[in-house]
């Protein structure tokens, strides 16, 4: 006869392997998942993920105008990536839910359609959500275009890696408590509970690492980015996978409420991830007159400059146009690398001297007394 205790532990093992016992379809956290509107058959989920896209493409149509004459003027490839992945995502996530909409899922092959579309958004998702991190900490070393390449290469790779694997869990090995008998099809279960818990866990430590950066030494070694935004962007992520992990917890120790977490952890990832990428690294871009970086830079000297090498973006907008004076007037620092010292500048060109003075006090200037105060100055 099995003691108490190995009846809980085999009691506890069955209910993991078999989630459907701890949420039945009328919970209200699964109904949200597959409950269509009766007019028009469309899912509720659907609907609810697409108008806060739709709402934020419509924001990004009425600013396209403004953001390609900004991106055009400042010649910096890594913020036209930025604003092409933006622009991107927005568009697959609104072409899934509008394909979703229009599937019959009393049909078998519509299960199979809707868990695929889901797989793609998320590999896009992840992928803008790898590379942004990597161009905010490699900023200082995004200086051509073949580097940004490599980024997005290496991140999409990983992110196709990650989907497949997602896709392979969900078409060979279904997660039950995202079944749905009564209608004899799947939802999409993010590669099951399992999967999602470790994936959000492996998330949540590696956004804060990020976070603990700047109070170690690699803060000397490493040119991190400065701007508190980008800190509060990752904050948010490691909060959103940390509460997700909470709920995928829950839900493997049967608990139902665990099911209402996830939901809402997906719905904010979905509609909310792509604007936060675009108020966090573009908004101040596109609403500035004058081009900055958000980001600390460290000028790569000893690099050898490449063919489509370009200077981040330093370049003045359309908006903001500088006159020849405007360079003029700089300061000393564009003099730090030559031989010349102040005193030799003021005595090899009396131009300089005059330049940096008001208009009232150069009043009576003329050549010949700065010729005479040069030679005594020299004497």
């Amino acid at each position: 006869m099995e003691d108490p205790q190995s009846l809980e532990t085999n009691r506890l093992q069955s209910n993991i392997m078999n989630n459907s016992t701890s949420v039945d379809e009328e919970h209200v956290c699964k109904l949200v998942l597959y409950t269509e509107i009766p007019s028009i058959n469309v899912r509720v989920w659907d609907v609810a993920i697409l108008i806060p896209n739709l709402i934020f493409m419509m924001y990004l149509v009425t600013k396209f105008s403004r953001a390609r004459l900004k991106l055009r003027a400042a010649n910096s490839p890594i913020f036209f990536t930025f604003y092409c992945l933006v622009l991107f995502n927005v568009f697959t996530s609104i072409l899934r839910c509008l394909i979703s909409m229009t599937l019959d899922f009393s049909n078998l092959a519509a299960d199979s359609i809707n868990i695929t579309l889901w797989i793609i958004v998320k590999c896009f998702f992840l992928a803008t959500e790898m590379s942004v991190v990597v161009f905010a900490l490699a900023f200082g070393h995004m200086e051509s275009r073949s580097s940004i390449r490599y980024v997005l290469i290496t991140t999409s790779f990983i992110s196709l890696a990650y989907s497949a694997s997602q896709g392979a869990l969900e078409i060979f090995m279904p997660d039950s408590i995202f079944r749905i008998n009564s209608k004899d099809l799947n939802l999409f279960g993010h590669g099951g509970i399992v999967f999602w818990l470790i994936s959000s866990v492996i998330f949540t430590m590696l956004y804060l690492l990020i976070l603990v950066l700047p109070q170690t030494r690699l803060r000397e070694k490493l040119a991190l980015p400065v701007n508190r935004s980008f800190y509060v962007y990752v904050s948010l992520l490691a909060n959103l996978n940390g509460i997700g992990s909470i709920g995928c917890t829950f839900l493997l120790l049967t608990i139902k409420e665990g099911l209402c977490i996830v939901d809402v952890t997906t719905f904010l990832y979905f509609t909310l991830f792509t604007p936060l990428v675009y108020v966090t690294f573009l908004s101040s871009f596109f609403s500035v007159s004058q081009s900055s970086i958000m980001f600390s830079y460290k000028a790569q000297n000893d690099d050898r400059v490449e063919e489509d090498t370009v200077s981040l973006p330093h370049q003045p907008s359309f908006s903001s146009l500088k006159t020849d004076s405007d360079y003029i007037y700089q300061t000393d620092n564009i003099y730090n690398n030559t031989r010349f010292s102040v005193s030799d500048r003021q005595i090899a060109n009396p131009l300089y001297n005059a330049s940096l003075q008001s208009p009232d006090s150069i009043t009576g200037y003329s050549m010949d007394e700065q010729t005479i105060d040069i030679e005594e100055q020299k004497k």
